[in-house]
């Protein structure tokens, strides 16, 4: 069964990027904790069931991704929802600098599988509420991560607050084909395959759970013109949405920058 949306405020469909799916959690107040309860106790299979996920958009599309968002060298990077360090580990290999990446997770346990070279920042924290100070980086990015936080609204703004003035934004999500037939495909995918996949190579039922909950949070996702909208109603100028010229161009990334 396909998880449905519950019913939600107005206020809640605005801000959230979806309103709560009651097959996982009950409210919009349990979201947060479903969230980091699920990523805790699967963190140790996350990295290898990814790659079948991946459709080849693995190491160096991110790192095609953060360059086309302006990260250069002698920039000080955050990565928000680190996660295992995918997104991090490329902002590394572009500003040649471990110390000036900072990488914040809402999951103690993604974060401990973390693969990232020595001198790499991790903080606990969601992205409502950064541990960082106003104006201390001069890019931010995040890596498939703006469906599983709570509100757009909260987190843009504290994005702003911890950007210097004209620091820029890559964030990367995957986006629901607009044709009927890639919905099909995608979801078939990855409700059914990669779940299957992930159970034969041993991970644990929570993993096959957590990539059926992922298809469920893309097709209830906020749209991209929401998702650009809400940006600019934050405070960042020259947004727009890049989208790969992959098969199905599920792969969105956000960019623009502080004004």
């Amino acid at each position: 069964m396909t998880s449905q949306p519950s019913r939600a405020t107005n206020d809640q469909l605005v801000r959230a990027p979806h309103a709560p799916l009651t097959d996982y959690y009950a409210a919009e107040a349990d979201r947060a904790g479903f969230v980091r309860g699920i990523f805790d106790r699967t963190a140790g299979d996350y990295d290898r069931v990814e790659r079948l996920l991946a459709f080849g958009s693995g190491a160096w599309y991110r790192r095609q991704a953060l360059l086309r968002a302006g990260l250069v060298p002698g920039m000080r990077v955050l990565d928000v929802g680190v996660g295992t360090g995918m997104v991090a580990r490329e902002a590394v290999r572009i500003v040649g600098d471990a110390t000036a990446v900072t990488g914040v997770d809402p999951s103690p346990g993604m974060m401990a599988n973390a693969q990232l070279p020595a001198g790499v920042t991790l903080l606990e924290g969601r992205a409502e509420a950064l541990p960082l100070p106003d104006e201390s980086i001069d890019f931010l990015s995040m890596g498939y991560a703006l469906r599983h936080i709570g509100d757009l609204s909260a987190a843009f703004a504290e994005f702003r607050r911890v950007l210097k003035p004209g620091g820029r934004i890559c964030l990367l999500e995957i986006t629901r084909p607009e044709s009927r037939f890639g919905r099909v495909v995608l979801k078939g995918y990855m409700r059914g395959v990669v779940p299957t996949l992930a159970r034969l190579a041993g991970a644990s039922g929570e993993t096959a759970k957590l990539w059926r909950y992922y298809w469920d949070t893309i097709d209830a996702c906020a749209p991209p013109v929401r998702v650009v909208a809400t940006l600019e109603a934050a405070g960042f100028g020259g947004v727009r949405r890049y989208v790969d010229a992959k098969p199905l161009s599920i792969f969105s990334e956000y960019q623009g920058a502080k004004v």
